[in-house]
C-alpha cells in the first residue's frame, strides 16, 4: 500500500520542478512511511511513498522498463491478489521478472495488454502509467473504489494523487470550494467523479482515464450489471462460502504482520474464523483487535440502533477461533481531543464524518499499527448482503430517495446548525433529488422481475455504487493516515457480482439481514454471533464526551470573526453549546461536532469559499 502523485505538462520540461514534485510526494508520507521515490523526464514527473507489504526490498517505485520505443514508468498503490497467476501467464509469454513484487507484475501486465490489464486484475488498486512510447498517461482505479484516486485537469496536462492534498500542494491547484462542492460535502450522496474541491475530479471506480496531447479520454472497464441468478438456495450458500474461502486465502498473503478488525458482528466474525482456520493450516494464529470504551459494557444502554454492546461477542469469537486478541479501550477525553480530530480531518481533506466514529476508528487503527501492518476488515458486507435497517424498513423501501436518507434522523441530523442563507443557497433537497434520479436511471431490470424485487435491486445497487464508497474512502484514508493497510474481502468483485444478482427473497430467505452470509459461515461462528442482530459501529455513550465537545465549541464562539460563522447559524450553535449535558440530544451533539470539524478544516486548509 502506498501513496502516489504526479504531474504531466506537455508544454514544459518538469525536470526543473523537483521542489514542487517533492512537496506533492511528501503529502503522501503517512501512506508510505517506508520509502520514497521520484522520477521526472520531459513532460512528466511522478512521486511515490511506499508502505512495504510484499517483497520488502524489491518493490521500490517509481518502477520503470526501458523499451526501444521509450520508457514505461509505473506508480502504484494497492494490492493485486492474483499477481501470482498473472506472473506465471506473463512468464509464459516471455516476460522476465527481477523482483517478487506485485508492482512489477502490474507493470509487465501493462506492457503486454496496455489498458486491457485492468480487467485482468483482482484486487484494490489505484495506479498511473507513463507510457513514453506513446507520450501518454494512463490512470486506473479498482472496480469498487477501494483505493482513492484524484486528478486535476490543467491547460496542458493533468495533476493527480492518491488524495486531494497531493494535488493541492501544486500551485496550479488552488484550495477553492464552490457552492456545488459544499452541496456534495453536506449531502451524503457520493456523486461519481465529484471531488468537492473546485476543478478536481475523482477517478471513478472501474474506470481508465488516458491523457495525451490530444486531450483526456475516459473508458469504463467494469460496472455492476443485472444478470439472471439461476442457482438455488443451497448452491448459492455453497458458492458464497467457496468465494469467501478463496478471497480470504488470497488476502492473507503478506510479508509483514497482519491481523483482523473484530467487532463481534457477523461480518468480521466470519472473516476472523475463516482466517484463523486457514492460518492454522500453517501453524499460525491470527491476531484480532476490537475497539471499546471505558465503562461501556457496564453502563451500556440499549437503543433503536444498538441492542447490545460488542465486547461479549468479540470475546466469544476470539475464544472460539483461538485468536491472539486485544481490546483497544478509549475514553471520552481521547475521543474529543482536538489534535485527534484534526488528524482525521487531515486524513480525509474534508470536515466529513459522523460524530465520534472517525476519532474512535482513527485511534483504533493507530493502536493496531504498533503491532501489524495489514488488517482485514468486514467493511461492505452490509452493502453486499443487505444488512442495514433501511433494507427492511417499509418507509425507506418506498421512499423516492437514497434509502439511508430515510434513516438519517435516527443517527441525528447536523444540518440544523447551517445558516439560513447557506441552507437556502445549497438547496440540498433538490440536489439530493437530482442525484437520486441520476443514480437509479440506469439500473437494469430483469424480464419478469416483480416491482418489489426491482425496488430491492435498486436499493442494493445504490448501496454498492454510492453508500459503500463513502465508507471505503473513510476506512482507507483513516487507516493510511497511520500507515496501516486495510483489506476488504467483501469487496471482491466476484462476490459482489454474484450476490448482487441473487434476488432479495434469497438474500433474506429467513426474514433476517444477511441470510446468505450467516448460513455460509454458520459452522465457523459462535451461536451467540449467529443469533445476534445487526449492530452499527459503536459510539460512545459517555456524557463526558458531549461536555468536552461543548467546551470546544464555546472556544470557537469566543472567536466571533472565525470564518466558520459564514457557514453556520451562530445563535443555534450558541444554544447547543450552552445546554445542560442531559439536554444535549443526538441531533444537537451532531451539530456541535459539525461545528468543531468545520472550524478545524477552515483553520487547517484555509480554503477559498464561494457561497454564491
Amino acid at each position: 500500500m502506498c501513496g502516489i502523485t504526479g504531474w504531466v505538462s506537455f508544454d514544459r520540461d518538469l525536470r526543473s520542478e523537483s521542489v514542487t514534485l517533492d512537496a506533492m510526494t511528501e503529502t503522501m508520507s503517512c501512506r508510505g512511511p517506508d520509502d520514497r521515490g521520484t522520477w521526472a523526464e520531459g513532460p512528466v514527473a511522478l512521486g511515490h511513498r511506499r508502505l512495504a507489504i510484499i517483497d520488502l526490498p524489491g518493490g521500490r517505485q517509481p518502477m520503470s522498463v526501458r523499451t526501444p520505443e521509450g520508457t514505461v514508468v509505473l506508480v502504484y498503490s494497492g494490492e493485486t491478489y492474483n499477481f501470482t497467476e498473472l506472473r506465471r501467464e506473463l512468464t509464459d509469454l516471455g516476460h522476465r521478472f527481477t523482483t517478487d513484487s506485485d508492482t512489477e507484475v502490474v507493470l509487465h501486465a501493462y506492457l503486454e495488454w496496455e489498458e486491457g490489464l485492468a480487467r485482468r486484475l483482482n484486487g484494490m488498486f489505484a495506479f498511473a502509467v507513463w507510457d513514453g512510447r506513446h507520450n501518454r498517461l494512463v490512470m486506473v482505479r479498482d472496480r469498487m473504489g477501494i483505493k482513492p484516486f484524484y486528478y486535476y485537469p490543467t491547460s496542458d496536462g493533468v495533476l493527480f494523487g492518491s488524495e486531494p492534498k497531493a494535488i493541492l500542494a501544486n500551485p496550479l491547484a488552488p484550495a477553492r470550494v464552490r457552492l456545488d462542492g459544499l452541496r456534495e460535502m453536506f449531502a451524503m450522496v457520493k456523486t461519481p467523479g465529484h471531488a468537492v474541491w473546485d476543478g478536481m475530479r475523482e477517478l471513478e471506480p472501474g474506470t481508465v482515464v488516458t491523457v495525451d496531447r490530444q486531450g483526456m479520454r475516459r473508458r469504463v472497464y467494469w460496472q455492476l450489471q443485472t444478470r439472471p441468478h439461476t442457482d438455488d438456495r443451497a448452491t448459492t450458500i455453497a458458492t458464497v462460502r467457496s468465494l469467501l474461502d478463496d478471497i480470504v486465502r488470497r488476502q492473507l498473503v503478506a510479508d509483514v504482520p497482519r491481523c483482523m478488525l473484530l467487532s463481534g458482528g457477523l461480518d468480521s466474525s466470519a472473516l476472523t474464523a475463516l482466517a484463523a482456520r486457514q492460518l492454522a493450516e500453517h501453524g499460525e494464529k491470527v491476531r484480532s483487535f476490537a475497539v471499546d470504551f471505558v465503562g461501556h459494557a457496564d453502563d451500556f444502554v440499549a437503543d433503536e440502533l444498538r441492542a447490545t454492546p460488542d465486547s461479549p461477542y468479540v470475546h466469544d469469537v476470539a475464544h472460539a477461533s483461538g485468536t491472539e486478541h486485544q481490546d483497544i479501550v478509549l475514553d471520552a477525553q481521547a475521543l474529543a481531543d482536538l489534535d485527534v480530530r484534526a488528524e482525521t480531518i487531515r486524513a480525509r481533506d474534508l470536515p466529513v464524518g459522523i460524530g465520534d466514529l472517525d476519532s474512535s476508528l482513527y485511534l483504533l487503527l493507530r493502536a493496531i499499527r504498533e503491532h501489524s501492518t495489514v488488517a482485514l476488515s468486514g467493511e461492505s458486507a452490509d452493502e453486499v448482503f443487505g444488512g442495514y435497517l433501511q433494507f427492511f424498513d417499509e418507509e425507506a423501501r418506498r421512499a423516492d430517495t437514497f434509502p439511508w436518507m430515510a434513516q438519517a434522523q435516527r443517527f441525528g441530523s447536523d444540518s440544523g446548525v447551517l445558516s439560513p442563507a447557506l441552507t437556502k443557497a445549497l438547496d440540498l433537497k433538490t440536489y439530493i433529488a437530482d442525484s437520486y434520479g441520476t443514480a437509479v436511471s440506469d439500473i437494469g431490470r430483469l424480464d419478469g422481475e416483480s416491482d418489489f424485487e426491482y425496488r430491492m435491486r435498486k436499493i442494493c445497487h445504490l448501496h454498492l455504487t454510492r453508500f459503500v464508497r463513502v465508507l471505503l474512502d473513510r476506512k482507507d484514508r483513516l487507516s493510511m493516515a497511520v500507515g496501516l493497510e486495510v483489506r476488504v474481502p467483501f469487496c471482491d468483485h466476484r462476490l459482489v457480482e454474484y450476490v448482487y444478482n441473487a434476488p432479495w427473497s434469497l438474500k433474506s430467505f429467513d426474514g433476517r439481514e444477511k441470510s446468505l452470509l450467516r448460513e455460509a459461515t454458520a459452522d465457523l461462528i459462535p451461536r451467540s454471533v449467529y443469533d445476534r442482530t445487526k449492530s452499527p459501529y459503536p459510539s460512545t455513550q459517555d456524557p463526558k464526551y458531549a461536555v468536552a465537545i461543548q467546551e470546544h465549541v464555546r472556544d470557537i464562539l469566543a472567536r466571533p470573526s472565525h470564518p466558520v460563522f459564514d457557514l453556520l447559524d451562530r445563535d443555534r450553535v450558541h444554544q447547543a453549546a450552552h445546554r445542560d449535558a442531559p439536554q444535549v440530544t443526538l441531533a444537537s451533539r451532531r451539530g456541535l461536532e459539525r461545528t468543531v470539524n468545520l472550524a478545524l478544516w477552515l483553520d487547517l486548509y484555509k480554503p477559498e469559499l464561494t457561497l454564491t
